[in-house]
């Protein structure tokens, strides 16, 4: 980095307009512009370089997610969230199976990277997910407003932590009955970042796993896995109801 360069930085720093640090060092306003930009692009750069993600933007979840979290958590960045929380009337409305979770980053030239995350918490775990996707604010207000519309209730801001938590949440429970994520899980897994394991969400319904079919999925193939990993009659099944997911997603 040059004089001239670290100059500009430090008054950035500073809060200072591109405009005043021009008239500061006597330089153009285009030189300050094109310094700050290439500033910005090698950070990010250095953050990919090094494995670190871009700041979290903001992260969703919809409402039956929110039922779920612990009431009585000692975790401090859930702690003013647990007390918004309104016990659900309806504990064995179908619809409560299924959960969406959203996870934005800021990207570089402060573009929204978004991933979304459809959770099966009964049985299939991370049932869908769509990988990285690049938007400027006003289309990923758009978008996320589109992903959420099928779903009861009022989504609402969580912590990374908890985010990460209902995700990993419904993804060990499904693991633990032979499913694995969806196919492209892999390609937004690491947006996602590292889970402590702290905050969970509890997973199937009345202790039990709940299978209910979608129009996607090969329910002869679940209901053996299901069979082989918890035995018949230790899980509960609704085949042939009207595909709920055609609503979702």
């Amino acid at each position: 980095m040059t004089a001239r360069q670290q100059q500009i930085r430090d008054l950035r720093a500073l809060n200072l307009t591109p405009k005043q640090i021009a008239r500061k060092l006597g330089i153009k306003v285009s030189e300050v512009n094109a310094a700050i930009q290439n500033q910005a692009q090698q950070i990010t750069l250095d953050r990919l370089a090094t494995g670190e993600l871009d700041p979290v933007y903001q992260c969703l979840a919809s409402e039956s997610l929110i039922q779920l979290l612990p009431k009585n958590s000692p975790e401090n960045s859930i702690q003013n969230l647990l007390a918004k929380i309104i016990p659900v009337k309806n504990n064995d409305d179908i619809a409560r199976g299924l959960g969406l979770v959203v996870i934005a980053r800021v990207s570089r030239y402060n573009q929204i990277a978004v991933c979304s995350y459809l959770l099966d918490i009964w049985c299939l775990g991370v049932k869908d997910t769509i990988p990285p996707r690049t938007l400027d604010k006003i289309k990923f207000k758009e978008f996320v407003e589109a992903l959420f519309n099928p779903f009861p209730g009022t989504p609402q801001e969580v912590p990374l932590e908890v985010a990460q938590g209902m995700i990993f949440s419904a993804c060990e429970y499904a693991q633990s009955l032979g499913f694995q994520p969806h196919k492209d899980f892999s390609k937004s897994r690491s947006h996602i970042g590292e889970w402590d394991g702290k905050i969970r969400i509890e997973c199937g319904r009345n202790g039990k796993p709940f299978y209910v079919n979608g129009p996607h999925d090969n329910p002869q193939k679940i209901m053996e896995t299901l069979n082989k990993s918890k035995g018949e009659g230790n899980f509960d099944f609704m085949i042939g109801s009207p595909p709920i997911e055609d609503d979702f997603w």
